[in-house]
């Protein structure tokens, strides 16, 4: 009967997958796009193309939010045609997603020099007059668009990203080939087959109880305050990571931690982000800031917080001139942190 099972799933694999969850389904369904090149070709004529320029999402304004919008095969071939390129481009496209109705998503960069072809990067104002939207930097569209975009796009960047900084064997110097779906690379001189990582972080928020610490780095917009980062060593274990950074960044010794949440992050380069709520020992909060790491660091109390959470446009000055101190946006884990820290009710140490 298992056998059969197999046969059958094989052979009408949408049948197939009409009997399980929605979720397992779909799993199941990207999972034979990423491994089977002829399938993968297939749902690019029913799917549709989210398009950046320069690692930079296409988007559209509506109301007061933006949205990217998503092209056919045949309306992103015309488009190509119509400014003198090669539809060979398309197979540069990474896959992303898929709807629960099987509609694969696909993302292309028409900015980076095409690895497929000959062509190279089309002009970002031609192609934005013709498809009426913006190519917008994804770290400021975060600020704009709902989390199923963001979350998708933030997918899409790091794969385009990836593919384009992973073109040549690093054993052998030769070009790699990227599968249709863009779920790997592959040597075919030395037979070395790359997949796309991620790159451990810890971010964590550290409280003497009644105050949580914040930073910023001398890259952040003006007025940037986030919880403590950074990449962990090889060897480290999370814990062992999150004392070493508080330490070498602040100055400063965890007693205890708690994890919280964990979120892919596309900057600078693919990250998961291991989020964690610290605490440090009683009567030793001095900070002492490392500035080859920070610009500044501080305490902050809880109606500080507060206030800051409150403020939807961080860009906008102050009367004075100058910019009040504002947090990561929303889609950023740095502020599920902060938020869940200002929400517990007595804002009280981690527990142990």
């Amino acid at each position: 009967m298992s056998l059969y099972c197999g046969i059958v799933c094989r052979r009408k694999p949408f049948w197939c997958y009409r009997l399980l969850s929605t979720y397992v389904a779909k799993t199941r369904y990207l999972f034979e796009l990423k491994e089977d090149d002829d399938a993968c070709k297939k749902a690019q004529q029913t799917g549709t193309f989210y398009l950046f320029h320069g690692l930079a999402p296409l988007l559209q304004k509506s109301e007061h939010q933006y949205l990217p919008p998503q092209h056919s095969l045949s309306e992103l071939e015309r488009l190509l045609d119509k400014f003198g390129q090669d539809t060979q481009r398309i197979e540069d496209s990474v896959l992303i997603g898929c709807s629960e109705h099987h509609e694969a998503w696909f993302a292309l960069d028409l900015g980076l020099n095409s690895s497929s072809s000959i062509n190279a990067a089309l002009q970002k104002p031609e192609i934005e007059r013709a498809l009426q939207g913006s190519f917008i930097e994804l770290r400021k569209a975060l600020f704009w668009l709902n989390v199923k975009d963001a979350s998708l796009l933030s997918t899409a960047q790091a794969l385009l990203r990836w593919h384009d900084a992973h073109q040549f064997c690093s054993r052998c110097g030769q070009p790699t080939e990227k599968n249709v779906a863009g779920s790997k690379r592959v040597c075919p001189a030395s037979k070395s087959i790359y997949y796309p990582q991620m790159a451990p972080v810890v971010i964590t928020l550290v409280s003497d109880g009644t105050r949580c610490l914040l930073a910023r780095q001398s890259s952040f917009p003006k007025g940037m305050y986030s919880a403590l980062a950074g990449f962990c060593d090889i060897g480290e274990s999370v814990e062992e990571a999150v004392h070493r950074e508080v330490a070498e960044e602040v100055g400063l010794e965890v007693e205890r931690l708690q994890y919280s949440a964990s979120q892919h992050w596309p900057f600078p380069n693919s990250s998961l982000m291991i989020a964690c709520h610290a605490a440090v020992k009683p009567g030793h909060t001095e900070i002492k800031v490392n500035l080859r790491e920070l610009e500044a660091a501080a305490w902050f109390t809880h109606d500080e917080v507060v206030t800051a959470l409150k403020r939807n446009d961080p860009y906008t000055q102050q009367q004075n001139g100058t910019v009040p101190f504002w947090l990561p946006p929303k889609l950023a884990i740095a502020h599920h942190l902060i938020k869940e820290w200002v929400e517990k009710s007595t804002c009280s140490t981690v527990p142990a």
